[in-house]
């Protein structure tokens, strides 16, 4: 087993802001330790891998299923969380991210921030001493994406040639699916209407990466086309947390055509599965006829962001001689 646990050395003390600095490798790698992970999740292996550390979690935004999952999986590797809102700390009254950054660095091993930009994100890599792990902004969710494609290995066997259609907003979501599936070697298609789609320079970069992995990147407005003979249907809420409040309203009603309903689900392959990474807004985005459906494995998708994410932070802050009984 103590080989299984073998850490991946070039993870080590690495920065997660988004996917696109990763080798496939790598990836895999951190999946596989997940699924490991899942399946002796009291192994003493990891117990006490991370013992002696402490990891500071910021949440600029509201958080139930990240906070709850970054804060049990930091604890079930013997580490400390110190968990705080933006709001309720110096930063809330203007203090620049540099100076808390490099302060927070000389008390914690890592940095977990949930973010509005990703610009933030940037910054505090930029000023801290320690690594910087990205819990969402508006541009990149890389850790939910991870989930997502463990739970897509788990249901169908496989990660590579799997058609992915994601509809709706071409939000963080949609850019992270696209990073990620070009880096494993995935078919994506994104389905999301005019001035709504993905951002530009993302899908620039996934073709290019795709290139190179045997991967295939795909931006349409046709839900539909998106969707049949999918192996994998995925959508997200069609206003999110960063988006300006005053848009929401016309922003749904552009968004309607594009909700994930049974007639949709049906264009699918007959053994497809359906993700969403919650919330979900009911009677929006996605029926409840789908939410509830036996295609739908989004409560396997959301137990596996703890996976995921207990499998970063270990290849990334652990000791390798600890690990190894070295």
């Amino acid at each position: 087993m103590v080989q299984t646990l073998a850490l991946n050395e070039t993870l080590k003390n690495r920065s997660v802001l988004s996917l696109m600095e990763w080798s496939p490798a790598e990836i895999q790698r951190v999946l596989y330790t997940a699924r490991v992970m899942k399946q002796e999740p009291h192994s003493p292996a990891f117990r006490h891998a991370l013992e002696g550390q402490h990891i500071a979690l910021i949440f600029e935004l509201p958080s139930t299923r990240t906070r709850v999952s970054f804060q049990v999986a930091v604890e079930s590797l013997g580490a400390k969380a110190v968990v705080f809102e933006w709001g309720q700390s110096q930063l809330g009254r203007g203090e620049p991210i540099k100076d808390t950054a490099r302060v927070l660095s000389r008390y914690v091993s890592g940095v977990v921030v949930r973010a509005r930009q990703h610009e933030t994100l940037q910054e505090w890599r930029q000023w801290a001493s320690c690594p910087v792990f990205n819990a969402l902004t508006h541009r990149m969710h890389p850790f939910q994406v991870l989930a997502d494609v463990l739970t897509i290995w788990e249901k169908l066997g496989t990660m590579r040639g799997v058609k992915l259609a994601y509809v709706g907003d071409g939000n963080n979501m949609a850019n992270s699916f696209l990073v990620l599936g070009a880096k494993l070697g995935m078919d994506i298609w994104v389905a999301s209407p005019e001035g709504f789609q993905p951002d530009a320079d993302v899908v620039r970069w996934a073709t290019q990466e795709a290139a190179l992995t045997g991967a295939t990147i795909h931006v349409t407005q046709d839900a539909k086309e998106a969707a049949h003979q999918a192996d994998v249907v995925v959508t997200d809420v069609f206003s999110s947390m960063a988006d300006d409040p005053q848009m929401t309203n016309v922003k749904k009603e552009i968004m309607a055509p594009y909700q994930v309903n049974a007639p949709l689900m049906a264009l699918a392959k007959p053994e497809s599965i359906f993700l969403h990474c919650l919330p979900a807004h009911r009677g929006e985005e996605v029926t409840d006829e789908v939410l509830e459906g036996a295609h739908s494995v989004v409560f396997d998708e959301a137990e596996n962001r703890l996976w995921v994410q207990k499998s970063v932070l270990y290849h990334v802050l652990a000791d390798s001689s600890a690990v190894l009984g070295g």
